[in-house]
């Protein structure tokens, strides 16, 4: 079995994200959450246990969305054409974004919700 280097790994998960980026509408809206999530932790100035949360959870929905686009292309190659199994697996797919969106969401609003509170209040 031949060997591959680490910079072509590297590189080969480069190009999935890559290609991600031009093909998946859905994986640029969420690079554009996470960017606007990062700039928000940085003037919150969240403390490090709040970061770990908010990478955690921006790597989790990516990675979710790299998945469910992984799951697509797998199905679309296998079945070409329309049947309730494929559309049932890819339909299993975009749930599983849905959630990992929503869990995101969830933690947003307890992040960003409590930095905000405590400005306010310190503001007020």
């Amino acid at each position: 079995m031949h060997r591959r280097s680490l910079f072509a790994a590297f590189a080969d998960a480069a190009d999935g994200v890559v290609r991600a980026l031009a093909e998946q509408p859905n994986f640029r809206i969420q690079i554009v959450i996470a960017a606007i999530a990062i700039a928000l932790a940085f003037m919150l100035h969240f403390d490090v246990i709040r970061w770990v949360a908010v990478i955690l959870t921006i790597g989790f929905v990516l990675a979710a969305e790299l998945f469910n686009t992984c799951l697509e292309h797998v199905v679309d190659l296998i079945m070409p054409d329309t049947h309730p199994l494929a559309r049932a697996a890819k339909h299993a797919g975009a749930a599983a974004v849905l959630a990992a969106s929503i869990a995101a969401a969830a933690v947003g609003i307890v992040l960003y919700g409590q930095a905000l509170a405590v400005l306010l209040r310190a503001r007020g």
